[in-house]
């Protein structure tokens, strides 16, 4: 069994990682997408009480930017796209987004390359995204029409 190499040539004579080992995050991360929903599927989130409740909702009186998410992708999963803009506008409009950077980062690590490369400024971005649809969706003239139970 020949030796490892070490030293700045290293990385270039290294053998690649075999496909399943490269493969295993983004494998793993769509196995529990699929899993979980499957599972809302299954057992929908328009019961009340199936899975859980809001804490900001239920202490302050505010939905979240998250309120409607659960049910969202139920009905995105049952090709409902009306039923799941109602729910969570702002998840119908990222979870294209989700999907596609999801699947990127697989078809680089198939590539052998690394995954995909966002730059700093998205997580401002998308934290400024989540604030601001987090004020608008309870201000009351557009409550009825952001907000997932109305």
């Amino acid at each position: 069994m020949p030796e490892a190499v070490t030293g700045p040539g290293a990385a270039a004579t290294a053998a690649p990682a075999p496909l399943l080992a490269r493969l295993r995050g983004p494998l793993l991360t769509g196995a529990a997408a699929a899993a979980g929903t499957a599972l809302l599927v299954l057992r929908t989130p328009h019961e009340a009480g199936t899975y859980g409740f809001c804490p900001l909702l239920l202490f302050a009186g505010v939905a979240c930017p998250l309120c409607g998410g659960l049910r969202g992708t139920y009905e995105l999963a049952r090709l409902d796209l009306a039923g799941a803009w109602a729910m969570n506008p702002l998840w119908v409009l990222l979870a294209p987004l989700v999907v596609a950077l999801w699947a990127v980062w697989t078809y680089r690590r198939a590539r052998g390359l690394p995954g995909p490369y966002l730059p700093r400024w998205t997580a401002w971005a998308t934290l400024a995204t989540l604030v601001a649809f987090g004020v608008l969706r309870n201000l009351p003239p557009l409550v009825p029409y952001l907000t997932p139970w109305l």
